[in-house]
């Protein structure tokens, strides 16, 4: 969320005093990300203790959280954990919002920053061992299993039904629109894709296992000292492998030769399922549509992250992009 939101900063300093223990901090709205539903602060006390706030509204699943703590428990050092409640729970609440505490780590993230040889390295291990971790049944029990559902396309299909119907008043709205009936075909033709693949995926039942599911380069975190985390565990799932691998070579800003051997060096050999790895490139495109089409259609508000998320719609359909990518997997 890059348009702040309407929350007063006595309230967020009042439930940080309340929930964490916070006496007398000061906050700072970071325009950064592209959740609309994602709100995120610096806090930092009088003795100059910085903390990352991140303020989540809608629906919160606990499991958003205590996934990533189980797996800093288990030595996945790649994590950052989230900082416990004076309740004991590892979030706290405001209002509408879920309020998760967590160290702040100065960084940036891979789209400002190219990770180096060592972090490319890095991440391929950090990836592997949450590929191959064995979870308890409390907390595996609370996370989906992979069923290649229809229900992104088919909200893209109606989304692409309103476009080509609907006048929008609202500018961004009307260009989203616009660019909509202008790529249709090639919505439609991935769509039919995704399709296809699914079914066949569903048939062939391939391996689950356990996947952060948004792997692109503004949820990798590089510091300055070299390290670097995975962040942003909002949807993790059991799923193939390739769910997490499909950026890798498949995203423009991850698509070197060389910084896939160095990924891999540090992941292991890895038998690569093209009808996986094509239908969640495809799948990933597909759920970007879905969401920055309702996020235009079904709603005037969100001020800049409006015109951020068209942006960030469009950029798929560059040459040398995810969709050109995609579609070009395994040729």
């Amino acid at each position: 969320m890059i348009e702040k939101p309407g929350l007063p900063e006595a309230s967020i300093l009042s439930r940080l005093q309340a929930e964490y223990g916070l006496h007398d901090a000061q906050v700072a709205f970071l325009p950064i990300g592209a959740d609309v539903n994602t709100a995120v602060y610096r806090a930092e006390t009088p003795g100059k203790t910085a903390y990352f706030l991140k303020l989540r509204k809608g629906n919160f699943a606990e499991i958003t959280v205590t996934l990533p703590h189980f797996l800093k428990t288990q030595g996945i050092r790649q994590i950052i954990d989230p900082l416990p409640a004076g309740s004991g729970r590892l979030w706290g609440s405001l209002d509408a919002y879920a309020m998760i505490l967590y160290p702040f780590i100065d960084g940036k993230d891979a789209y400002e920053l190219e990770p180096s040889d060592d972090q490319w390295v890095d991440f391929g291990a950090a990836l592997k061992s949450i590929h191959t971790i064995q979870l308890p049944p409390t907390i595996s029990e609370q996370i989906p299993r992979e069923t290649y559902s229809p229900q992104w396309r088919e909200i893209v299909k109606a989304l692409q039904a309103q476009a080509e119907r609907t006048a929008f008043d609202e500018p961004t709205a009307a260009k989203m629109a616009a660019f909509m009936a202008a790529k249709r075909d090639q919505i439609d033709a991935l769509v039919a894709r995704a399709d296809r693949l699914g079914r066949q995926l569903l048939a062939d039942s391939p391996q689950l296992v356990l996947c952060h599911s948004d792997i692109h380069a503004g949820n990798l975190h590089l510091c300055p000292d070299g390290s670097m985390y995975i962040v942003d565990w909002d949807a993790p799932i059991f799923s193939p492998k390739e769910h997490d691998l499909d950026l890798i070579g498949g995203s423009w800003t991850w698509n070197s030769p060389r910084q896939q051997a160095l990924f891999y060096q540090g992941y292991g050999q890895a038998d690569l399922d093209l009808t996986a790895l094509e239908y969640y490139r495809c799948e990933r495109i597909i759920l970007d549509i879905a969401a920055y089409g309702e996020q235009m259609f079904l709603s005037d508000t969100g001020g800049e992250d409006r015109e951020q998320g068209y942006q960030y719609f469009t950029s798929n359909f560059l040459p040398g992009h995810e969709i050109e990518l995609a579609l070009n997997t395994g040729k």
